[in-house]
């Protein structure tokens, strides 16, 4: 079965679980929220063992034969267990593909498989992907595009309890510029906030001003966007409400290396980078001026000293 990672989050609270879910795709979030709803499943089902498996491009025969030999073991604590495969490349290769296609073919009784991927794209597809998806469900994260963000919002907001008329669901969409993970955290604190009743955008408006005055992605964009007294004071901001500085850095690190990548790659190649760092093309103006603000080797540096933080 193929479907969204909405829709396996909703089904899996339901009924039992398939003996394979396939979660993969580029929107973090979403791949993150349908494995949590997996795992809830399982220990609402009474699966109280859980082993998890990593393996990437450099990972050997060995240790796919490792996960092979573990859907055979007896469970120790429970009669049902739930295996987890994190495989962030997508690509199994060849010992690997028959491996999850051998499983997929006779899939043990006490055993829940849950495989998730990073990186997705047609090219990923094949055999073993669809024996998980022939043996249970598979759901695939597509990027939201942009026309498509305000119904996700909309979603999000009733999800939370929370009305919106379209002028305000707008106002969020603008804010968080493509980014699914700060949509949530807005979204989130907008819950503890509104009150009773549709927001209209002059509510939204003040309701994110005083829910991410000093929020922390906010701090990445003043960065990125040159704006040095905003980005003083939400730093003041954090500080008064606790947030641990070294906390921040993992979020400004990725801006930057962003930017001394964009500067590596050169004018000419602008384009061609933006798509494969999967920046939004609402960001790219941004991503321009902060690169015309400094000059390419700057970024290494800034890099740099951040990791003295």
């Amino acid at each position: 079965m193929e479907t969204t990672p909405e829709q396996l989050a909703a089904r899996v609270a339901d009924g039992p679980l398939q003996a394979a879910y396939l979660i993969a795709g580029s929107e973090t979030l979403r791949v993150l929220e349908a494995a949590d709803a997996v795992r809830a499943a399982a220990r609402a089902q009474g699966i109280g063992e859980r082993e998890v498996f990593e393996f990437d491009g450099r990972s050997g025969e060995e240790d796919w034969d490792r996960l092979e030999a573990s859907f055979a073991a007896p469970g120790l604590f429970s009669s049902r267990r739930l295996l987890e495969l994190k495989l962030p490349s997508g690509k199994p290769g060849k010992r690997g593909t028959a491996v999850l296609v051998g499983y997929a073919a006779a899939p043990p009784p006490d055993v829940v498989l849950l495989v998730t991927c990073n990186e997705w794209s047609k090219r990923h597809e094949g055999k073993w992907s669809d024996a998980l998806a022939g043996a249970g469900v598979k759901a695939v994260a597509w990027e939201v595009k942009p026309h498509e963000l305000g119904g996700w919002v909309s979603a999000r907001l009733r999800a939370r309890g929370l009305k919106a008329s379209g002028e305000a669901v707008q106002q969020l969409v603008d804010r968080i510029s493509g980014n699914l993970l700060a949509a949530a955290q807005e979204i989130d604190k907008l819950a503890l906030l509104a009150g009773e009743g549709e927001l209209d955008a002059d509510r939204m408006q003040e309701l994110v001003a005083d829910a991410a005055r000093f929020d922390v992605f906010r701090l990445a964009e003043a960065a990125l966007n040159g704006e040095a007294p905003l980005v003083s004071r939400i730093l003041g901001g954090l500080r008064a409400e606790g947030e641990a500085i070294p906390a921040l850095v993992p979020i400004l690190a990725r801006e930057l290396q962003a930017c001394a990548a964009l500067a590596r790659a050169g004018r000419a190649n602008l384009a061609a980078e933006f798509k494969a760092r999967g920046i939004w093309r609402a960001r790219e103006a941004a991503y321009r001026r902060a690169l015309e603000r400094h000059a390419a080797g700057h970024w290494d540096a800034f890099v740099s000293r951040l990791g003295e933080v």
